[in-house]
């Protein structure tokens, strides 16, 4: 009890010291307030291991000490809001665009942290009010009438009888990648992925990752950034993995998606810019948005619908052992239950705000999202673990196209899409900064 104590008044007194300093001394500068920023969130992290997605900054500036027995909350939420002070204090008079963009970025980061720390104490948002705070962004409403009409298309396409999950279900099993065969598909598709990246993107030379398979998560893919240009890819293998989603997956978590992100602002922002505050990525920001929306909008980037459709048949069916004859009939179908992945969202908001429990939440997932049973209830542990998270990956993906296209990134001009993409991935964004 002593040495907690002790530590506890340790810990308040040498915070208390920093805020004095800033208090009675001029406004600090982005560059120290960013140096702040980025030791209280690695202190954070040591009590929620979901919070501080990467690291590669200074290795002195990590938390050498134990945390404390129980979260001082007051402490971390004093700490940002002195931050989030400063920001507001900055004069803006001489502010070059880009220094402009990069307060704007580091205001809605630091107004993300004081959430994450009021949610960690006990506090609770509403769905749509925790998606504002943490990822700046305004989640859609659809009524369930919407994806009522998006079935009955989709009903029409599927052989057999039954339900359109079960029938799905079925058909779908033509296209599982066997588990022999995951690890020759997989990196294939990532290969060409890269290949066609860095025909674009001037990337690091030394710039690599490594894929592992592994059981028991809430997710289906992650990519675990190290820094110096290195990831680690891990696919969960829990439940089948079909065809599509070795595209998707080299895509989204390798490139032009994840590695490549991470890849770009540590060699743009933070090692060119000296911008500290891009060497951690917290996961609840809205930074995540930008990250998974980009991801998701990047596998379109990289293999554009047709020309997918024909890699896909002439180079991984045969890989995995799979019959090509239906793969347009197949991603057709896909197209088209694609439209239906607001509902999740939908499900979502119900099961975090109260209104559905689990079961009801995964019986949606079944309904409008055609998940296996099993596979929706895994998906509510992600809701969960996640909770509005789930938001930056349609809505983000959205927001992603709909700027890109708008300034003229369109199929028929993709030259200038994986420009703007990459300019995208470059630089200070935000949601509200892409409308």
């Amino acid at each position: 009890m002593r040495k907690a104590f002790l530590f506890v008044l340790l810990f308040t007194a040498s915070w208390a010291c920093t805020t004095t300093k800033t208090e009675t001394a001029e406004v600090a500068t982005m560059d120290q307030l960013a140096e702040r920023y980025v030791k209280t969130l690695l202190r954070l992290g040591q009590y929620d291991s979901d919070i501080v997605d990467a690291y590669y900054g200074p290795e002195e500036w990590k938390p050498t000490g134990k945390p404390a027995d129980s979260l001082p909350a007051q402490e971390f939420l004093t700490e940002f809001k002195a931050i989030q002070a400063q920001l507001q204090a900055q004069d803006t008079t001489n502010l070059a665009a880009d220094e402009m963009r990069r307060l704007a970025m580091f205001k809605k980061q630091i107004l993300a942290a004081v959430t994450k720390v009021e949610m960690m104490q006990g506090r609770n948002y509403s769905f749509d009010e925790e998606a504002r705070l943490l990822y700046d962004a305004e989640p859609p409403h659809y009524e369930l009438a919407h994806f009522d009409s998006i079935l009955t298309a989709i009903d029409k396409q599927l052989p057999g009888k039954g339900t359109i999950a079960a029938r799905w279900d079925a058909y779908r099993a033509r296209f599982e990648i066997p588990k022999a065969k995951l690890d020759t598909v997989f990196k294939t598709a990532i290969a060409e992925a890269r290949n066609r990246t860095k025909a674009h993107y001037k990337l690091p030379a030394h710039e690599n990752f490594t894929l592992e398979f592994v059981t028991d998560k809430a997710w289906s893919g992650y990519n675990y950034y190290k820094g110096k240009g290195y990831s680690l890819i891990q696919i969960n293998t829990d439940f089948p993995i079909y065809i599509e989603r070795a595209i998707d997956l080299a895509a989204h978590e390798g490139y032009p998606g994840h590695h490549v992100f991470n890849v770009l602002l540590e060699q743009n922002l933070v090692d060119k810019k000296g911008w500290k505050e891009y060497s951690i990525y917290p996961l609840f920001s809205p930074q995540s948005l930008i990250a998974e929306g980009s991801a998701n909008y990047g596998i379109e980037v990289a293999f554009p619908a047709q020309d997918r459709i024909t890699f896909e048949k002439e180079v991984l069916f045969p890989l995995a052992g799979l019959n090509a004859a239906e793969a347009d009939r197949y991603y057709k179908i896909l197209d088209m239950i694609g439209q239906l992945d607001f509902a999740g969202n939908e499900a979502a908001r119900l099961y975090l705000n109260g209104k559905i429990t689990r079961e009801q939440a995964a019986e949606m997932l079944v309904r409008y999202n055609l998940y296996a049973p099993d596979k929706a209830l895994q998906r509510t542990r992600f809701m969960d673990k996640y909770r509005s998270y789930v938001i930056n990956y349609n809505l983000g993906q959205q927001l992603v196209r709909n700027y890109i296209e708008r300034n003229g990134g369109t199929d028929d001009n993709p030259a200038k899409r994986w420009e703007l993409f990459g300019e995208l991935l470059s630089n200070p964004n935000t949601a509200s900064m892409l409308k």
